[in-house]
């Protein structure tokens, strides 16, 4: 594959040791790392904090950048939330994400780029059920890079998704776009970022 494919790929750095990250990330051929987690640091996993991580990557040989601001999965404003609940649909339509998007899909005519977040499974992260689905949107494909090496299309996740919500069967009512809008929106509600609720003493004593 060729770094101008059309493929973008995803990963979670989990529980790994950078070790094993990184024979992950060649495993791909990937040759850049693109950072969407709002805030790059982890304080169980220090090697994944933003200065380390990108020091050791471009030490060996992989570029690095930060995408928090634009593709990060906790919205700043409020139109971007639906009931404290971080709303994926709407944040696809600001124009920081779209801008985002953009720098991934002409960083492919150069790199073969990885987005990274922190969850293992990408149905329970933002980088699939936000991020790749708009780049599939956009003609782009996305591989999403599994604990033990194999690489799944966004395709065959979403097969996943529709089995998990009960769907995926034959609908006479339903298209497979209009079944697959309605299980994104349920798992997104599920996983999604989410404001902590207000202490009712706290609350009350305010009032």
């Amino acid at each position: 594959m060729t770094p101008n494919s059309d493929v973008v790929f995803t990963i979670g750095h989990s529980t790994h040791t950078y070790e094993r990250f990184i024979e992950l990330l060649r495993g791909a051929g990937v040759t850049a790392v693109a950072d969407i987690r709002t805030s790059p640091h982890s304080r169980h996993f220090p090697q994944f904090n933003r200065g380390s991580l990108e020091a050791k990557l471009r030490a060996d040989g992989i570029a690095y950048s930060f995408l928090g601001e634009e593709l990060g999965g906790r919205p700043k404003g409020r139109q971007y939330y639906r009931d404290g609940v971080a709303d994926y649909e709407r944040m696809a339509t600001a124009g920081e994400f779209e801008r985002g998007l953009k720098r991934v899909i002409d960083g492919t005519k150069k790199y073969r780029i990885a987005l990274m977040c922190a969850e293992q499974d990408p149905l329970d992260c933002h980088r699939c059920l936000l991020v790749a689905r708009a780049l599939q949107d956009c003609a782009m494909k996305a591989g999403h890079i599994l604990p033990d090496g194999q690489i799944v299309s966004q395709t065959e996740i979403e097969d996943r998704l529709l089995s998990m919500s009960g769907r995926g069967q034959d609908d006479l009512f339903a298209s497979r776009e209009e079944q697959l809008s309605s299980a994104y929106r349920e798992r997104a509600r599920k996983v999604a970022y989410a404001e902590a609720a207000p202490d009712p003493i706290e609350a009350g004593a305010a009032e």
